[in-house]
């Protein structure tokens, strides 16, 4: 299984980026996907999760109406649409694969992140 960020990258506030996790290894269409943030010094903070339940998506409540997660089963491709960035968005982004297709099976894979830096 691998998992390979992309995207990040240096911006100003009020920028928008698109993160991109490629993967392979399994099947990408059987397994619900997230995003996993860790600012400078503080833990891991869940972002969002995109399940293969009919498409259904979790937003964490702070990053509602900014962010929104989208796969591309074709291509097994998860993403990350992040508009608006704002200085508290600064951190490493993980692409994070869960054990199953619901959202009930605990991730088993990580990927090594992309940075994401906002700044003026």
């Amino acid at each position: 299984v691998q998992l390979v960020e992309s995207g990040g990258g240096l911006v100003q506030p009020g920028d928008s980026l698109r993160l991109s996790c490629a993967t392979s290894g399994f099947t990408f269409s059987n397994y619900y996907m997230s995003w996993v943030r860790q600012a400078p010094g503080k833990g891991l903070e869940w972002v969002s999760t995109d399940t293969c339940d009919n498409g259904r998506t979790y937003y964490a409540e702070s990053n509602k109406g900014r962010f929104t997660i989208s796969r591309d089963d074709a291509k097994n491709t998860l993403y990350l649409q992040i508009n608006s960035l704002k200085s508290e968005d600064k951190a490493v982004y993980y692409c994070v694969k869960g054990g199953g297709c619901y959202y009930d099976q605990p991730y088993d894979y990580w990927g090594r992140g992309t940075q994401v830096t906002v700044s003026l």
